[in-house]
């Protein structure tokens, strides 16, 4: 664990050069109307009556890959819209209280947060969003809160895992059980889940990001996003022991949310619990999240409305073009502030 506590502070000397070469993000202005062990919530104001939307990263890298620049910013796009804009800021393990887990990021953080939400705008119900990791916390708070919940935004988010669910699970299904990987440690360097993705995904994590570099070169705005995508991936940060084993072990290995037998404190809650409508965005041709992942976990739920994500290039990992990309902020944006507007309430 030492060697890859210190890959991380290199990875971070990294982001820091990048930073001073003009590479670092241009982030909307926020305030922090809330905190807690754990993390910080962000508000980027918006009309006082319009529809309150809590995003919710994945704990994994800095949020700012929602917002990294004027032109690529799925924040700023929800403001243009009329949304009154919040971000879950997850902080540093050793910042939080000890042994947080899936039940604390999922549940108990989630739900402070929409507190704070709903007591600064009066909203009965908020909309939330989440990409990745990020919309799978999103899903199940839904599911164990429907009532808290106007309409659900899953960006390739995974919510059925097992075998079939994509080269990560691949990984886990062959590694051993995250406990013995552990060894006592309080927390994962976020380089161990950088390596992990990488080897469980070879191509996806590394050969693309070659690949679309050399296909940015001709284009100064696609060199100059790509490189800013590749700054935010070196901003990683440790994850928690705990919710670490719990993703591994009842998520991915054991597939409890789509069964409906996922541990959440003192409940069980899959995600056929899940009520309000939500609009799913996939990849048809992910294998980190193939579209299956997400999609037949949502067969119970009573609207869902699905688009589809192509690609783009300049966005490094296609995996987060959905949020960075050009074709997406003209083609898919629009369609999600839109859908996101009409079930939204005020």
């Amino acid at each position: 664990m030492f060697a890859l506590h210190m890959m991380d502070r290199m990875r971070r000397m990294r982001g820091l050069m990048l930073d001073a070469a003009g590479f670092g993000p241009e982030e909307t202005p926020f305030r922090v109307i809330a905190a807690r062990p754990g993390f910080r919530l962000r508000a980027y104001g918006g009309p006082a009556d319009g529809p309150a939307l809590l995003i919710v990263p994945a704990p994994i890298k800095r949020p700012y890959i929602w917002d990294i620049a004027p032109g690529s910013s799925a924040v700023r796009r929800c403001l243009d819209a009329g949304l009154r804009v919040h971000l879950i800021e997850w902080t540093e393990p050793d910042e939080g209280a000890p042994d947080t887990g899936l039940a604390d990021y999922a549940d108990r953080h989630i739900a402070a947060a929409v507190d704070a939400v709903q007591a600064g705008g009066g909203a009965k119900r908020v909309l939330l969003a989440g990409h990745s990791l990020g919309g799978t916390l999103a899903a199940v708070f839904a599911a164990a809160h429907p009532q808290r919940v106007a309409a659900l935004l899953l960006l390739e988010a995974p919510l059925a895992f097992g075998p079939n669910a994509g080269d990560l699970a691949a990984l886990v299904a062959k590694a051993p059980p995250a406990g013995t990987l552990l060894d006592g440690a309080a927390s994962v360097p976020g380089s161990l889940l950088n390596n992990a993705s990488v080897r469980a995904a070879p191509d996806a994590f590394s050969g693309e990001v070659w690949r679309d570099r050399l296909a940015s070169l001709g284009d100064p705005q696609d060199t100059r996003l790509h490189t800013r995508v590749i700054r935010w991936t070196l901003d990683e940060f440790a994850m928690p022991a705990r919710l670490f084993e719990d993703v591994v072990e009842r998520l991915y290995r054991e597939d409890r949310f789509a069964k409906g037998t996922l541990p959440l404190g003192s409940r069980t809650v899959g995600s056929a619990a899940i009520a309000c409508p939500v609009l799913a965005v996939v990849d048809p041709r992910s294998t980190v999240i193939p579209a299956a992942a997400t999609l037949s976990a949502l067969s119970a739920v009573p609207e869902v409305r699905v688009l589809h994500y192509t690609g783009d290039r300049g966005v490094a990992l296609q995996h987060v073009g959905v949020l960075v990309g050009r074709s997406a902020h003209e083609g898919l944006w629009p369609q999600i502030t839109e859908w996101l507007s009409a079930h939204g309430t005020k």
